[in-house]
């Protein structure tokens, strides 16, 4: 590795150009296949259930050029750095995807890049693909819990971009030189306004991955052509940290291990298509109506204890109880929490036009009420949400959020994840056989015997 007094470009560099499947330690090996797999799925669910990406698939259509890599769902094929855009858009935008224990999401951007890159050049091996992977979402991760968020930018494109870089010019097998060329291009693609994740009644904020799973191929590719960036584009006078983050950040934690730890390893895994800043509250609400075998006609009142970022998703009031988009409604807490109520859970058909105006979730979204905590504001790790119930009759139940599904305390494991997989499929834009994603499980859950990682894709497109 560089001496310390060097950029951390080149460090990232050095760990990129110097890591392989050898080095890659198994629990980031576990992280990554499941995320592959768990990516493939969220886009599958997405193409049948989300209209916005309609008209930017068929902008990626309309762009032709060379046929190198793969439509996901839609079929069909487009240069490399549309069909990451494509692929990348409906990686999040049912926000279904993977993220660290920190919040934000890695693989949106990194997957559709990745396999973009190893549809236009073959021959990328499922090692080579989870090596790939891995060093991506480590990246992603040791940037994300280790600089001074402000809650301006929007933290997983803006950091996003990187780690697909990271994947993609591994697979490119890039030179330590490029790599760094590379990620200096990427800073022309790191952006995304959290006005964006925020505000309301618009749906480009579900389609974000996409965006960076793009610029991620375009850096890499014009890396490879010859396009220079500079050596100080993280740390430099007006470099990364200081223009995004005013200079917080921690360049020793970042460093830390690095290329012998794989912080990707803790990825968590949604059971739930919503924001995952909503789980908590989610889950204390439907645990209190079970466990106390409520009804919702006898509840009065619910109150979401709410800290910074939970009241993002409140406010304001009237259009986050019922949102008027399907992008709105994954990031409505209020709604999600009715949603949860009625159902006592959360699935994918309920985010359709029609179940926007489901009368029974419209009626418990008027019932809810957040109250401000600021002990629950996000710092680093989110606090637990918390919920009171209080009864017609004047009963009040109380729970914290703890034990969410997903999270650290109670990770979801393969079975799981390949029903989620499953289930997702099953909302296609297109249909798929059994036989289809039951060829696509196994190679997913084998990559690393694979010889050839795009027989994924080859095993998930429509068949006439």
């Amino acid at each position: 590795m560089p001496v310390l007094s060097s950029d951390l470009v080149e460090h990232f560099a050095d760990f990129v150009a110097e890591t392989s499947y050898a080095k890659t330690p198994p629990d980031a090996v576990e992280a990554a296949k499941k995320s592959i797999l768990d990516t493939f799925g969220v886009i599958l669910a997405a193409s049948g259930t989300e209209p916005a990406v309609h008209g930017l698939v068929e902008v990626v259509q309309e762009s032709a050029g060379r046929p190198e890599s793969s439509i996901l769902a839609f079929g069909g094929m487009a240069p490399a750095i549309m069909a990451a855009f494509a692929n990348g858009a409906m990686a999040h935008c049912l926000d279904y995807d993977d993220q660290t224990p920190w919040g934000q999401h890695s693989s949106s951007s990194i997957v559709p890049a990745a396999f973009a890159v190893a549809e236009r050049i073959g021959g990328v091996t499922g090692e080579e693909m989870i090596a790939a992977v891995a060093a991506g979402q480590d990246i992603f991760a040791r940037l994300r819990c280790n600089v001074g968020w402000k809650k301006d930018w929007n933290l997983s494109p803006v950091i996003g971009v990187f780690a697909a870089v990271a994947a993609a010019g591994h697979l490119l097998h890039l030179s330590r030189e490029e790599m760094i060329n590379a990620f200096g291009i990427a800073t022309m693609q790191s952006s995304g306004l959290m006005e964006l994740v925020a505000g309301t009644g618009g749906n480009v904020r579900g389609m974000y991955a996409g965006f960076s799973a793009k610029g991620a191929v375009l850096a890499v590719l014009l890396a490879q052509k010859g396009v220079t960036g500079v050596p100080t584009v993280f740390e430099g006078q007006y470099g990364f940290f200081n223009t995004y983050f005013d200079g917080r950040y921690d360049r020793e934690a970042i460093l830390e291990g690095l290329g012998k730890e794989f912080k990707g390893s803790g990825t968590l895994y949604k059971l739930w298509p919503t924001v995952g800043t909503a789980h908590s509250h989610i889950h204390a609400t439907i645990e209190l109506l079970n466990e106390n075998n409520l009804l919702l006609d006898d509840v009065r009142e619910i109150r979401l204890y709410v800290g910074d970022y939970h009241d993002l998703m409140c406010r304001p009031l009237g259009e986050r109880r019922a949102p008027a988009t399907l992008v709105d409604a994954k990031f409505s807490l209020p709604f999600l929490v009715a949603v949860a109520a009625v159902h006592r859970g959360v699935q994918v058909s309920h985010f359709t036009e029609e179940a926007l105006k489901d009368p029974r979730v419209l009626a418990v979204a008027q019932k809810i009420v957040p109250v401000d905590d600021a002990s629950l504001d996000w710092k680093l790790e989110l606090p637990p949400g918390r919920v009171e119930l209080e009864m017609t009759d004047g009963r009040k139940f109380h729970k914290v959020g703890t034990g969410v599904p997903g999270n650290p305390e109670a990770p979801l494991d393969w079975n799981v994840i390949t029903q989620k997989f499953k289930d997702c499929a099953a909302a296609s834009v297109t249909g798929l056989t059994a036989d289809q994603l039951a060829t696509a499980e196994r190679i997913a859950r084998n990559l690393e015997t694979v010889p050839d990682a795009v027989e994924l894709v080859r095993a998930l497109a429509p068949r006439d």
